[in-house]
């Protein structure tokens, strides 16, 4: 008999962490040893539970889904990683994979799809939602640099250039460059369009 698999779950809404947690449950070689509800409490409880496999949701309060795999795969390089998103958004499919995620599903995919998923990233083998890959691979590579995604990010919230420039202890003119360069490469005409379209990309 083969040893069982141990799983740590990380989704910020309870019904749905529960739900999967029962899910997997029922497979016979599989156990969810831990559950979080925090990105940034993922790597203390991969640690604690000596974990095989961390499921982890992209949208969590504290650090996302990425942030807490990119730590993970840094501080506990063993340990395989699988993505979910209720979001099919290209852009997270290639930041996740450079955070060292081994798998990358959408939530709704069927319970015995993410069992195997479970089983093939302990195998060695990398399992990526085939419609997300199509996807990734039309949209290209993410155009925004570091810099300019943060401006972005910082700008969402209506933030003037001085605010910004404050914010992120930069001159009014460099943001203003950033700010303009975004929205050239992305092909909108201001900077709420830039930041609305960078973000359903999943490149922010």
């Amino acid at each position: 008999m083969s040893p069982t698999i141990k799983v740590l779950l990380a989704e910020d809404q309870s019904m749905v962490r529960e739900a999967l947690a029962a899910l997997l449950g029922l497979e016979d070689d599989i156990e969810v040893v831990a559950q979080v509800a925090r990105g940034d409490e993922v790597l203390a409880a991969a640690r604690a539970h000596d974990v095989d496999v961390a499921l982890l949701d992209i949208e969590m309060p504290g650090a996302t889904g990425i942030e807490a795999a990119a730590r993970v795969h840094k501080e506990l390089p063993a340990v395989k990683l699988v993505v979910l998103t209720t979001f099919g958004r290209p852009g997270y499919l290639r930041s996740a994979m450079e955070a060292g995620a081994d798998a990358f599903l959408v939530k709704d995919a069927p319970a015995a799809r993410l069992a195997e998923a479970v089983r093939k990233v302990l195998a060695g083998e990398r399992v990526i939602d085939p419609t997300l890959a199509a996807a990734a691979l039309a949209d290209g590579a993410n155009p925004l640099t570091d810099r300019e995604r943060e401006v972005l990010r910082a700008a969402e919230d209506g933030s003037t250039n001085a605010e910004l420039a404050q914010a992120l202890h930069l001159s009014q003119g460099t943001v203003r460059n950033y700010l303009s360069t975004a929205i050239q490469k992305l092909a909108v005409r201001n900077r709420a369009e830039a930041a609305r379209l960078a973000r359903e990309k999943g490149w922010l």
